[in-house]
């Protein structure tokens, strides 16, 4: 599909710079793994939704590995469990990030 062939494309401008300016630029390469986070955390976003691939179980087993950073999992989840607040909520925020 087109989500595939844009990690596709991103993986593989990452390992061109890898080899030609990892060691010349690194304040790019900082940044760019900055944008690199929040795309992924887009896509997964959007793979959660409704109308995504992702069970609801699979999105509770992945969204509860926030457990570690205190508070994180109340203010992006809304609870324990993946419901309907959890997905307007990733709704918001998978249309929020790219910009």
């Amino acid at each position: 599909t087109g989500a595939s062939f844009v990690f596709i494309l991103t993986y593989l401008h990452i390992l061109r710079g890898l080899n030609y300016s990892f060691t010349y630029l690194p304040l790019s390469w900082i940044s760019g793994l900055i944008l690199f986070l929040i795309f992924i955390v887009t896509a997964f976003m959007g793979y959660v939704l409704p109308w995504g691939q992702m069970s609801f179980w699979g999105a509770t087993v992945i969204t509860n590995l926030l457990y570690f950073i205190p508070g994180l999992i109340n203010w992006v989840c809304g609870g324990f469990i993946i419901n309907d607040p959890t997905i307007k909520r990733f709704f918001i925020l998978h249309f929020i990030f790219p910009f």
